[in-house]
């Protein structure tokens, strides 16, 4: 029998400065910091982790290739869009790319990108009736 996936459990990015990603992430996405071992961060949303990984010292020795501003990620959101890009202003954090139609998991999605940090890829999504 094949493996049957359920879900993430959490993905790893790995970040140039921990402290602007906190920044970011926490004032910008709305998501909560949390420091889970000594000096090892994540942060949550919802049922969601993201760990952090420091590219001067990352923690896990199985790591080959950690680089920072290599990821490319979809989040979901219930905000209008409208809001969101009223929000993303507010920040000052600039739109590369939206509102635009994409294709997501469960069906279409209305989305706006930005970049983090360390320019790694943003998507915040709407979803949209099918």
């Amino acid at each position: 029998m094949p493996i049957a996936l359920k879900r993430f459990d959490h993905l790893v990015l790995t970040v140039a400065d921990l402290q602007k990603t906190r920044d970011f992430y926490t004032a910008v996405l709305g998501m909560a910091a949390e420091e889970f071992q000594p000096g090892r961060w994540a942060l949550k949303f919802g049922q969601q982790k993201i760990n952090l990984h420091p590219a001067a010292h990352v923690p896990d020795p199985n790591v080959r290739h950690a680089t920072p501003g290599s990821a490319d990620l979809c989040l979901l959101t219930d905000t209008p869009v409208a809001e969101v890009l009223a929000w993303l202003a507010h920040h000052h954090v600039p739109v590369v790319t939206g509102p635009i139609r994409r294709s997501g998991a469960l069906g279409p999605l209305l989305s706006v990108y930005v970049y983090d940090p360390d320019e790694n890829l943003i998507e915040i999504a709407h979803q949209l009736p099918a």
